[in-house]
């Protein structure tokens, strides 16, 4: 199975997205499910997240023009929640599907935004991190399917920046005081 075919059901949601993405200038990456589908092996998603380099006073206008491209708040008070936890919650109203715009500021986020390209998978163009990035954002988010992702992506890639992945990763270790996020991403990587 392809990434397009699994993808399928989102193609509508991420077409609105990207768009989404040019119209702030690139400042934003289709991140998640999606990316590893695309980047990794293919893998069933149920939503698109994404994540957007915009300060909080830029929320109304992301809430706005992403209305104009059919993705609607999921709250009332969407504007208010995504101040306080730097996500922005949508839906695609034409199909239903969730949409997560994370509001990203770090220094990492922001190389990770600025290192991103665009692919084409069959009938979709999406601005993607790079493979490495991915794994990094995988990496801290550090759930077991995080962890299976992780490793798709690697096999998928023979010549990855591990430096700069384990870099990054060891950073937000040291940060977090989550050490197993870096112990457990060597393992992945020695396999």
């Amino acid at each position: 199975m392809s990434s397009i075919d699994v993808l399928e059901p989102l193609l509508a949601p991420l077409n609105a997205l990207q768009s989404l993405i040019e119209t702030f200038d690139n400042r934003g990456i289709v991140i998640g499910g999606v990316a590893v589908s695309i980047l990794g092996e293919p893998r069933l998603t149920a939503d698109a997240d994404a994540m957007f380099l915009l300060p909080t006073d830029k929320i109304p206008q992301l809430i706005e023009q992403a209305s104009r491209e059919g993705l609607v708040p999921r709250l009332p008070d969407v504007e208010e929640f995504a101040r306080r936890n730097r996500v922005v919650l949508l839906r695609h109203e034409a199909s239903g599907i969730d949409v997560d715009i994370s509001l990203g500021l770090l220094p990492f986020e922001v190389e990770a935004v600025e290192r991103s390209r665009e692919y084409d998978a069959g009938s979709l163009t999406v601005r993607l991190p790079t493979p490495e990035d991915l794994i990094i954002l995988k990496a801290v988010a550090h759930r077991p399917k995080d962890m299976l992702d992780i490793a798709t992506v690697l096999n998928a890639h023979d010549d990855l920046d591990t430096e700069r992945v384990l870099f990054w990763v060891r950073q937000f270790a040291e940060l977090l005081e989550i050490p197993e996020i870096l112990t457990e991403l060597e393992d992945i990587i020695q396999r």
